[in-house]
């Protein structure tokens, strides 16, 4: 552990998901894979189109309708929607295979369990202070085991912006009845954990090298106030 800032008095402890609890990369290119894989035998007009279309069409999408770069799922929804439908498929059949396409992306993206060792180390955590969940993404928490370690888990979307904005830090603190600074936010992003943290008004633990092992250099971003080299350090604050 390596402290930038003195910390304050700490009451709860918000944590970023992706790679931050779990390494995210596999469990996405897998849940992709195997929607690009349902999309050729339902959609077989689909298999004109390489992973690389689909994302081109995405980065479109979102610069066309910013306020889908807020939700996850919307995106993906539109992003569904608008290549069946650019593939040749009518409005109707689109928009029955977007949903189902989304349902079956939801469901793999969550299709796994948070290690033991991440599970045990938030239940020691849990005798001592509050615990919560902010995340960008779209993961089901309770389908991953962290059901019962958060009082809640807090996503973008319906007016409520991703980090670094605010919002959800902002929303996490008036649900919790604790002024901001009470609230360490625990991620592995310099931006929009570290950043959109102490903007807020938190305190910022910033998970570095990540879950996954990689090595992150912060740029033209707030210091966090301690920075962690593993997940495990954070049972120094017990």
């Amino acid at each position: 552990m390596q402290v930038f800032l003195r910390p304050g008095a700490i009451e709860a402890i918000s944590f970023d998901l992706d790679d931050t609890l779990y390494d995210n990369r596999p469990i996405i290119a897998a849940a992709e894979g195997a929607l690009l894989e349902w999309l050729a035998k339902e959609y077989p007009r689909s298999g004109n189109w390489q992973a690389a279309d689909w994302r081109a069409l995405k980065r479109q999408l979102l610069l066309q309708q910013a306020e889908l770069t807020h939700d996850t799922s919307a995106a993906r929804l539109a992003l569904l929607q608008t290549g069946l439908e650019m593939l040749g498929y009518d409005k109707h059949k689109a928009k029955l295979g977007a949903k189902a396409g989304l349902a079956l992306f939801l469901e793999r993206r969550s299709d796994f369990k948070v290690s033991k060792e991440v599970l045990a180390l938030l239940s020691q955590l849990t005798e001592r202070f509050r615990l919560v969940g902010i995340t960008n993404g779209n993961v089901d928490a309770g389908r991953i085991g962290l059901g019962e370690m958060f009082e809640f888990v807090l996503h973008p979307g319906n007016g409520v912006r991703r980090k670094p904005w605010g919002d959800m830090f902002q929303l996490a603190a008036e649900r919790l009845a604790l002024p901001p600074e009470a609230l360490l936010h625990v991620g592995d992003h310099p931006l929009t954990d570290v950043e959109g943290a102490r903007k807020a008004g938190c305190q910022a633990a910033w998970l570095n090298p990540a879950f996954a092992g990689d090595n992150c250099r912060a740029a033209n971003t707030l210091l966090p106030h301690i920075r962690l080299h593993s997940l495990s350090e954070l049972a120094l604050l017990l």
